[in-house]
């Protein structure tokens, strides 16, 4: 027989995911140890597994899945056939219904960018204090997409106003805002997308007390160190605007010491990932204001998950001993920020729990 870790890492469905379906009566184990309750498997639950793994990941509901599995080993294969038939037609019809939909919005952005005017062609010159732009840049970097189907989001936006420079990575998933003082401008609004490797090397020139000086002229952006400097193209595009994201302070708010929390998001309960995804962690703010690891028995209502991994980082990013966390409903963006500076945040978007 087959341990249920040994049927997670043959047949694509993690550990998580198998017990789950045998709550739902979808897999069920052959056996169960009535003392520690663990899982076994007889050898041809995994040709089974295996196809869960590919129906799920097809999308398929899973009252369908059910009843090809429970067919799966008849001699009559029509039902499983017509099953798998009528779910590709579903999946071709939304296709079609998503083409319709997405192509009268194509042309609606064209009008739009032919009657913008766009933030990226103005210019500007500021001071900032070196630490204060590094302690920024540090706050962010970590969100940056890295997606190459995606450049715009492929480094950190510079925002320009007034006395203020705001910085903000998204990679859809996640965002991370913060903001500098600034001196010296005072025309208006200046935006430009600076790329991943040009923000490391600003951050390399920002270790000094002094100041710097960024120079923005249309396309090229320029940061000056003393006698040094570093210098780069900006990326051509528009980034989403950051603000109309941005969630007002609310929610469940709980105050985290952020050395311990990390320690049990690494040691803790965890939801592995199916084959590519993440591992979440699920996280329940409780009545007196802490906040829970929830195991795969918890099924509370107001439990959310998230990618541990950017948890984690956001947790660092941060840079605090203590940091807020706002947590709301299950489908609300978890966001986390400094007691001393809530104008700095992180923003995590849940995880659906279909599990």
């Amino acid at each position: 027989m087959r341990s249920i870790g040994e049927m997670a890492r043959d047949s694509g469905l993690g550990a998580s995911a198998l017990r789950f379906y045998d709550r739902a009566g979808v897999l069920v184990p052959a056996w169960v140890d009535p003392v520690s309750g663990y899982r076994w498997y007889e050898p041809e639950q995994l040709e089974e597994a295996r196809v869960l793994a590919r129906l799920r990941r097809a999308g398929m509901p899973l009252a369908d899945i059910r009843l090809v599995l429970a067919s799966w080993s008849g001699a009559d294969t029509d039902l499983v056939r017509e099953l798998l038939k009528a779910h590709l037609r579903r999946l071709e019809q939304g296709l079609s219904d998503a083409r319709s939909e997405f192509s009268p919005l194509a042309a609606l952005l064209d009008d739009r960018e032919n009657n913008m005017t766009s933030l990226r062609t103005a210019a500007a010159e500021l001071s900032i204090a070196a630490p204060e732009l590094a302690a920024a840049l540090d706050a962010v970097r970590f969100a940056a997409s890295t997606d190459p189907e995606l450049p715009m989001l492929g480094g950190v936006l510079f925002d320009i106003e007034g006395e203020s420079l705001h910085v903000v990575a998204t990679d859809r998933y996640r965002m991370a805002v913060a903001q500098a003082g600034a001196a010296g401008h005072d025309g208006s609004r200046v935006q430009v997308i600076v790329p991943s490797p040009l923000v490391d090397a600003m951050r390399a020139l920002s270790n000094d007390e002094g100041p710097v000086r960024l120079h923005v002229d249309g396309d090229r952006v320029t940061l000056e160190a003393g006698d040094r400097q570093t210098a780069g193209q900006c990326l051509d595009h528009d980034f989403p605007d950051y603000r109309r994201l941005l969630p007002a302070p609310g929610g469940r708010r709980a105050l985290v010491e952020v050395a311990p929390f990390q320690k049990a998001l690494q040691t803790g309960p965890v939801r592995l990932g199916e084959a590519g995804a993440p591992d979440l962690s699920v996280l329940r703010v409780e009545d007196d204001g802490t906040v829970t690891l929830c195991t795969d028995s918890d099924d509370d209502p107001n439990r959310i998950a998230v990618n541990r991994e950017f948890l984690q980082n956001a947790l660092t990013a941060g840079a605090r001993d203590h940091l807020l966390l706002e947590l709301g409903a299950p489908t609300t963006p978890i966001a986390i920020r400094r007691p001393d500076d809530e104008a700095t945040l992180s923003i995590l978007m849940p995880v659906r729990l279909d599990d």
